[in-house]
């Protein structure tokens, strides 16, 4: 039974109990709503008391994350947590196992795992014979002990070898960019190695549900990686599978696209200003359909809605219990300020405070929204679109792109931002050039007035990949290569310390 934190007291007792716990054992695994374990040493996640409430935070495979504890248990074997983040949009259940218990779970996924994997490689024999099964393992984990997520299959034919790949722990498109950097990266290895014979076909098996988005990426491809990598489509049993049509670029154009979504027009009022004053260099204010959201060096605090005509405001960081803004909360509202003001900017000196490392990304972003032209003297400073949306978001997805900005000459930029090292950034940064080139195809980027009366080039976009220059992934070169030399990628190195201020280091082409 879940021991709930119902007041000051119990938030304090839940903390020195949990830091008790992390003191008696040095490695855990994390599971987030009973999925695949992460394993974590000690120094990677910690408990704290913020405003009142008891705040997690954790390094995942998507970088750092935060939640609100609200209630919690310990049955001797693992810590189980209810937790919120977002504002209280997303509720979830953490569970954090010491290494010893978690060895039985580690393991079993594993065994799971790979008897798909081997169940992919027979069903692939039987559909080619005369293939034999070389080797059907799984790809190396996240992190040490951790389970593979891809099936890594080779078959021998008699005067071929094939590699054959695909998601065994469930997939859906958010892990498509994962799974085709996985498989070249594999493909490129496999295509290096002496044995005999060699390995020049990949094969990558998708389910139904993905296959859509899969042709998408696959055809951005350069032609002769294209014409040696497959898709193969497999049935929701995992007994047959069968060729995917053939998919060409012309057929991006020709999809039908989502609802463009209209341009939400920045409002300001005397309560938005009046916030604004008390931090200017600071605060930036970001625009949605229910009002405005302010941000601290690129960190949410506050919400402003218009209610009957006057604006109110709720203010919390993420993972705490939003507030109003009113005279009985004045106090909070002082405090949350302070806090930021000494532990979100430049000069703190607790690097570790979770102030500080949170969102990252968006504190680069807002940097760079203030003034673009630190990236590219070339660019216009404004209209510059952050996290912009070519459709409404579903239960697959569509990804805000960091940032849409305009060149003088009229050439369109999708800007896609990383701080820490991430293998997917090429591919992340591809597929949204496919989606801002299909809606500049059509027109709606023109029409939708984006960029006021600029006239939008007839040139496909650029695509501008940045990172502090030691965060880039080590396998980004070679992942660039794979992309089709008619999309423009230009990889961006920035100074480490650039909280203090962004300069470029080097720019360079990438893919020519």
């Amino acid at each position: 039974m879940l021991l709930q934190l119902k007041d000051a007291a119990d938030i304090e007792s839940a903390n020195r109990a949990a830091n008790r716990l992390l003191s008696a054992h040095s490695e855990w695994f994390l599971a987030q709503d009973g999925g695949a374990p992460l394993a974590l040493d000690q120094s990677e996640f910690d408990f704290s008391v913020a405003h009142r409430h008891l705040i997690f935070s954790s390094w995942t495979e998507t970088g750092s994350r935060s939640w609100r504890i609200s209630g919690w248990s310990w049955n001797g074997e693992r810590l189980i947590l209810e937790a919120s983040r977002r504002m209280g949009a997303e509720v979830s259940t953490l569970e954090l196992i010491p290494r010893a218990s978690a060895k039985a779970i580690v393991a079993g996924i594993a065994a799971a795992r790979q008897t798909r994997c081997e169940k992919l490689a027979q069903v692939f024999s039987e559909t080619l014979p005369p293939a034999k099964i070389e080797r059907a393992v799984l790809s190396p984990g996240m992190r040490r002990d951790q389970p593979g997520r891809y099936a890594r299959i080779i078959l021998r034919l008699p005067h071929e070898r094939i590699a054959i790949t695909a998601t065994v722990a469930g997939g859906d498109t958010r892990n498509l960019d994962s799974l085709f950097s996985s498989a070249l990266l594999w493909f490129n290895r496999l295509q290096g190695s002496p044995k005999r014979p060699p390995v020049n076909r990949l094969l990558i098996a998708v389910e139904h549900n993905i296959l859509e988005a899969a042709r998408q990426r696959h055809v951005l491809l350069r032609d002769l990686l294209r014409q040696r990598i497959e898709l193969i489509e497999i049935d929701e049993t995992w007994q047959r599978v069968e060729a995917a049509r053939a998919f060409e670029r012309k057929n991006l154009w020709r999809k039908r696209l989502a609802h463009f979504p209209p341009l939400i027009e920045g409002q300001t009022s005397e309560r938005i200003d009046e916030i604004l004053s008390q931090a200017p260099e600071a605060i930036d204010v970001v625009a949605s359909r229910h009002g405005q959201t302010l941000r601290y060096h690129g960190l949410p605090f506050a919400r402003v809605r218009r209610v009957m005509d006057r604006d109110r405001v709720w203010f919390g960081i993420e993972g705490a219990r939003r507030r109003s803004l009113d005279e009985y909360h004045e106090r909070d509202w002082t405090k949350l300020l302070g806090d930021l003001e000494v532990y979100r900017n430049e000069g703190c000196r607790d690097r570790h405070h979770w102030f500080y490392r949170a969102a990252g990304e968006a504190w680069l972003e807002s940097i760079l929204r203030r003034d673009i032209t630190r990236l590219d003297p070339g660019l216009i400073i404004a209209p510059l679109h952050a996290q912009f949306r070519t459709s409404h978001g579903g239960p697959t997805g569509a990804r805000p792109i960091d940032l849409l900005a305009l060149r003088y000459d009229g050439r369109l930029v999708v800007i896609e931002l990383k701080v820490s090292e991430d293998r997917e950034h090429v591919f992340q940064g591809v597929d949204y050039w496919r989606r801002v080139e299909a809606d500049r195809r059509r027109g709606h980027i023109s029409s939708a007035r984006l960029f006021g009366e600029r006239e939008i080039s007839d040139e496909s976009p650029l695509v501008y990949l940045v990172a502090p220059t030691l965060r880039f992934h080590p396998s980004f070169r070679t992942l660039a290569r794979t992309i089709a030399p008619d999309i423009e990628i230009y990889r961006f190195d920035i100074n480490e310390d650039w909280r203090s201020g962004v300069r470029v280091v080097r720019r360079e082409r990438v893919n020519e």
